[in-house]
């Protein structure tokens, strides 16, 4: 007799013991990734702080920066992609705008690179000003970078942040 006509036939009678196995269990093959490698594409999305030297005075930005990077862990070249962010400026109204190429490799365990590209400087008074940066930067979680460029009539600036890259994917 049947667990269901045991039951039906008297419904206050418990059955402690499931059937037993008629074989031992099966797991399928798992479609993730081994998590020992890093290697793949990522997408990086996360608030940026910096502080700037530019006119002969200090200001802080804040913004985000979106990441699209290649990992490759064991390559001489260990990460290679682009990263594009918007900030708006403390005190001097307006913001800024970027897209640079990210390069890196691994060194002692950690991952250091530089990045380049233009820049757009915004304002709420006068027009957009285009420049350019180089930068420096390091992956411990967080990333923190200098920077150092030229934007039009500005001049050249300096900047000390820090990236908090959070992966939004990975591929």
């Amino acid at each position: 007799m049947s667990f269901a006509q045991l039951a039906a036939a008297d419904p206050s009678m418990t059955v402690p013991d499931p059937p037993p196995r008629r074989a031992p269990p099966v797991v399928g093959p798992s479609k993730l990734g081994s998590s020992e490698s890093l290697d793949g594409v990522y997408v990086w999305l996360g608030p940026v702080g910096a502080a700037s030297r530019v006119d002969a005075a200090w200001d802080t930005t804040f913004g985000a920066d979106l990441s699209i990077v290649r990992v490759r862990e064991g390559a001489a070249l260990g990460v290679i992609g682009a990263s594009a962010g918007a900030s708006r400026w403390s005190e001097r109204g307006g913001g800024r705008i970027w897209l640079d190429g990210v390069a890196g490799t691994r060194l002692g365990g950690r991952m250091y690179g530089a990045s380049a590209g233009p820049i757009l400087e915004l304002s709420e008074l006068a027009h957009p000003r285009i420049g350019g940066s180089v930068g420096a930067w390091a992956f411990f979680g967080v990333a923190p970078f200098v920077r150092m460029g030229v934007v039009g009539d500005l001049g050249p600036f300096v900047e000390v942040g820090v990236h908090l890259s959070l992966p939004v994917f990975r591929h």
